[in-house]
């Protein structure tokens, strides 16, 4: 790609930027919107609309000065520590590239402009210069100039893992001032325990009251068996839907009207207002959940799993981490989420289906991962002109217009790649759920690592490979000779990653602000069925958001030693992203869970891989510059940068999987003197209740007669 067709890519997105940006400004102001562009305020009875004025009707950037001034205390408040550690991810993002800049751009880049191992120099003819004239491959073999980007190397290695360093800890610590200051949670106080032995003599309630009074007798407080409610998760879902119908129905003073016969299919029998039938309808699918529910209760349709809630936190950890029996497979426990986070789809597969269908998850998983490299493969063939004209001869001609071809070069391929990944993250969600975890957060960690090194392969590797010289066969035909292999076809790509930052990154920005998806369904819903429609409020996509911003991190470290014109393209997006994902916080995503930081981790580690990627580059590309005193001295680089990743590890990962004795003890003992405990435990022996089991009241003859026949 040369440089026209870069800059042509870059105006386009600029361009899609700047009216995203106008148009928000403009439409967040209008009353019709609210429920787009603030949807939590509105569920918060936190919006109000204003009288109308002429400055409803012109952009302002007033959004951005109350985005940006949100104090971390605010967005803690607002987010929970789940939205901080995400917006640290951005500002850990701002420090490093901010230093990677200064030095790549006004360093390394010249440096490279200069050399003539692929063309001498000429800035009269700068815009059809190659970008591969501003990369390192651009440097003479053997040349002085590369111990600059020796020692940038190791200052760059030095300044990441400072940051991350500093970032774990402060996290870290965060995680434990919450801990300390948080009020009495059920899942500090509450294990999940399965696989629980069958009594001949009981039920498995039985076995598990007899189990933890006999072993736990001074702290065990009480346990609330799983049960199986499939049948009835669909009836309260039908009646869900029955209810909004009915409800969009009665908003619509012209459908309250309209009649129907009573009988099979509205066919025959008494004619009734829709209102009136549907009204009968829910009723009688209330009784029939309450007796669903009395029936559960009745056969006692328990599935061999718990809930056991104990006295204290430290008690709770005690059973945690202790085997209970002397046969490792019965009574396992594991960490019990919150109950609203409780995914209790989980509990309706045993063990063997569990275990099938993680293998199914794997081989589908690698299967995804093959199929996608035939739009990665054609997604290289477009940003290649000379390889698209061989596959497509009748393109020829029109390749010959420039603009064309640089729209089809530079803008074209990594949208394309951007649309295909776009539907990668809910088909990862779907595999995370079927693997069995017990909680909605679990899922969500475990399909953001599978997006994550899904996008690293497919973006990263699979692109580079593919749009090299070597093919992807190649590649493990002998590991020695990786670094040297990714040295020659990494830095060939280096355009292609740029034009997929300014599309992937500056329009995926700049979109999550406009918000088109839910603008236009807005605009249909509330043109169909008038505008007292429940608003929807979403929690954070960390799915695949978090993924994408790695990715970013990643192509911003391993460019910046190989072709550091990129930085100021990712040092833009984490500035955009900055702002843009404060404001959503605060107007339009609601935390559903909050796992108190625990997406951190993927963080630090992803970032590892990429200091390790692009130190395993260097040795590489040392060697095939003839200089391999450099590639020598490299190695002790990868070896200091593996071994403050152990340090990181062993310091700070165990205060994100359990909490200290310590910690336990203290916060047990500070709340033994607060009268609300009693209250508190109280309440914790129905908090882990199946929510199917609950009663309902939807229909307009809600009254006591609702609740189950037993509880």
């Amino acid at each position: 790609m040369i440089l026209s067709a870069l800059l042509t890519s870059v105006g386009i997105n600029l361009l899609l930027c700047i009216l995203f940006f106008t148009l928000y400004s403009i439409l967040r102001k209008q009353p019709s919107n609210i429920d787009v562009y603030a949807p939590r305020l509105v569920a918060e009875g936190k919006a109000h609309s204003s009288a109308f004025s002429l400055e409803r009707l012109l952009p302002s950037p007033g959004w951005v000065r109350r985005a940006w001034q949100l104090s971390e205390d605010e967005l803690l408040s607002a987010a929970g520590l789940d939205g901080v550690v995400f917006m640290r991810i951005f500002t850990f993002s701002l420090k490093i590239f901010s230093f990677m800049g200064l030095v790549g751009i006004l360093i390394l880049l010249p440096i490279n402009y200069v050399g003539k191992q692929l063309n001498a120099f000429d800035i009269s003819d700068l815009p059809n210069k190659s970008l591969d004239a501003f990369s390192i491959s651009n440097l003479e073999d053997g040349s002085k100039r590369l111990w600059v980007h020796f020692v940038a190397l190791y200052l760059a290695t030095g300044v990441v893992c400072y940051f991350l360093y500093h970032e774990y800890r402060y996290i870290s610590l965060k995680r434990l001032d919450l801990f300390y200051s948080s009020k009495p949670q059920p899942h500090q106080f509450t294990i999940l325990v399965r696989s629980i032995p069958k009594s001949s003599e009981g039920t498995s309630s039985d076995s598990v009251e007899s189990f933890f009074a006999e072993y736990y007798p001074s702290i065990y407080l009480s346990h609330t068996m799983v049960c199986r409610t499939s049948k009835l998760q669909g009836l309260i879902t039908d009646a869900k839907k029955l209810y909004k119908k009915l409800t969009d129905l009665k908003s619509d003073a012209h459908a309250q009207h309209k009649s129907r016969r009573s009988g099979f299919l509205g066919l025959w029998g008494q004619k009734v207002t829709l209102v009136d039938h549907y009204g009968k309808k829910l009723e009688d699918l209330e009784e029939n959940v309450r007796m669903e529910q009395s029936d559960v209760s009745l056969a006692r349709e328990e599935l061999p799993e718990a809930f056991v809630s104990f006295k204290t936190r430290y008690g709770a950890s005690t059973a945690l981490h202790i085997k209970q029996s002397d046969n490792p497979a019965e009574w396992v426990t594991e960490i019990a989420p919150e109950p609203s986070d409780v995914y209790w789809p989980f509990f309706y597969a045993t063990f063997l289906p569990r275990w099938i269908s993680k293998l199914i998850v794997i081989v589908a998983t690698i299967i995804l991962t093959l199929l996608f490299l035939i739009p990665v493969a054609f997604v290289q063939g477009l940003a290649n002109a000379s390889q698209l004209v061989k596959w497509l001869p009748f393109l020829k001609g029109i390749l010959t217009i420039a603009f064309v071809s640089q729209v089809i070069t530079g803008y074209l391929p990594s949208l394309i790649l951007q649309w295909f990944l776009s539907i990668v993250p809910p088909i990862m969600k779907i595999f995370s759920s079927m693997q069995g975890y017990i909680s909605n957060s679990e899922i969500e960690k475990s399909a953001c690592t599978k997006v994550l090194w899904f996008t690293i392969w497919n973006v990263f590797f699979a692109n580079v490979l593919t749009g090299s010289a070597f093919s992807t066969f190649q590649f493990f035909l002998d590991f020695k000779d990786i670094p040297q292999t990714l040295a020659i076809a990494v830095p060939g790509q280096a355009s292609f990653y740029i034009s997929y930052v300014v599309t992937s990154g500056w329009t995926s920005v700049s979109s999550e602000l406009f918000r088109m998806s839910p603008l236009f369904w807005s605009t249909i819903t509330s043109c169909a069925r008038g505008s007292d429609n429940e608003v929807d409020v979403s929690s954070v996509p960390y799915t695949s958001v978090i993924p994408r911003i790695l990715l970013f991190v990643l192509l911003g470290i391993t460019y910046f030693f190989l072709a550091p014109l990129i930085l100021p393209f990712v040092l833009a997006y984490f500035c955009l992203g900055y702002v843009v994902y404060r404001n959503q916080l605060i107007n339009v995503y609601a935390p559903k869970y909050d796992t108190a930081g625990k997406f951190w981790p993927i963080v630090h580690n992803s970032t590892i891989f990429s200091l390790v990627l692009v130190q395993a580059l260097a040795v590489g590309l040392f060697g095939l510059k003839q200089l391999p005193l450099a590639s020598t001295l490299t190695f002790p680089l990868i070896v200091l940068t593996l071994l403050f990743n152990e340090y990181c590890r062993k310091r700070f990962l165990p205060i994100f999987q359990t909490y200290s004795a310590e910690s336990l003890i203290k916060k047990d003992r500070k709340d033994s003197s607060d009268p609300a405990m009693t209250d508190f435990l109280d309440k914790l022996v129905t908090a882990y209740r199946d929510p199917a089991l609950m009663p309902i009241h939807y229909s307009q003859n809600a009254n006591d007669h609702n609740t189950p026949l037993l509880t």
